[in-house]
């Protein structure tokens, strides 16, 4: 009976309009997702540059934008979990670890695209669901500088997507693909990883404090908000290294793509 209730329900969800997703769709996500890090990154040089002080300034950009941004993540993930499902309905694709085990039912596919995806879906989640409500009501207007410095980290997302739908058009040995390569791993160390020792140092400026004496002198929780916000983008930024330096000093007739990581 369970066999065919997950019969049923792959059926029905393939007679689903919305899962009619084909490439151009994915390209069109891929494009979304670049409007959205231009839209943020821009959003954040605004608030992070017209607060000269760094604790009680405020912008009116910084709640605005917050609350316009939960609707992309939400979105985000359901095209994530779109562009796997169509993955595994074209005929003949094995790039999966899941492979045609995946195709057996949709609870299947769903759970293969959790273990794919299970960072991303989590970091957006965390996004939706924790740094909202914090952003809005547990801040109470204070810090609109430090919101507006974690908007910029979006800079590099443009980047991840044309790298995306180059690979998507079987592109990556052209230059392009190499330069876009570089500018991606440039932009995701200064504007997500070394983002973190920024704010810790900015707002050691402001207090009077050396950098090394700031994480003694916050309260402990922000440090372990920051350690947990930092650590998925140390992740990430492994995998692009990894990526850049197969993709620069290819051992193999193919060398992989770096664009392995976040959106």
């Amino acid at each position: 009976m369970l066999t065919r209730m997950e019969a049923g329900g792959e059926n029905a969800l393939q007679r689903l309009p919305q899962l009619r997703w084909e490439e151009a769709d994915a390209v069109m996500s891929q494009l979304v997702s670049s409007v959205q890090a231009i839209m943020a990154s821009t959003a954040g040089y605004i608030v992070s540059t017209s607060c000269k002080h760094i604790i009680d300034d405020q912008h009116w950009l910084s709640s605005a934008y917050t609350q316009f941004a939960v609707p992309y993540f939400i979105y985000d993930i359901y095209a994530m979990f779109l562009c796997h499902w169509h993955k595994h309905q074209v005929k003949g694709h094995g790039g999966d670890d899941e492979g045609p085990r995946a195709l057996g039912s949709t609870w299947a596919v769903v759970r293969g695209y959790l273990h794919k995806e299970f960072l991303m879906v989590l970091h957006h989640a965390v996004m939706v669901l924790v740094c909202f409500p914090l952003s809005v009501v547990w801040r109470q207007g204070k810090g609109d500088f430090f919101l507006g410095c974690m908007l910029m980290a979006e800079v590099s997302t443009p980047f991840v997507c044309l790298g995306k739908i180059l690979i998507q058009y079987k592109q990556q040995h052209t230059l392009l693909h190499k330069v876009n390569g570089a500018l991606m791993l440039l932009s995701f160390l200064c504007c997500r990883v070394l983002l973190f020792p920024y704010l810790y140092w900015a707002y050691g400026r402001h207090a009077g404090l050396p950098l090394l004496a700031v994480p003694l002198a916050i309260p402990a929780h922000i440090n372990l908000g920051a350690a947990l916000l930092l650590a998925p983008q140390l992740y990430w930024f492994f995998l692009i290294c990894r990526g850049a330096c197969r993709l620069f000093w290819p051992r193999g007739s193919r060398p992989p793509s770096p664009y392995q990581t976040q959106d």
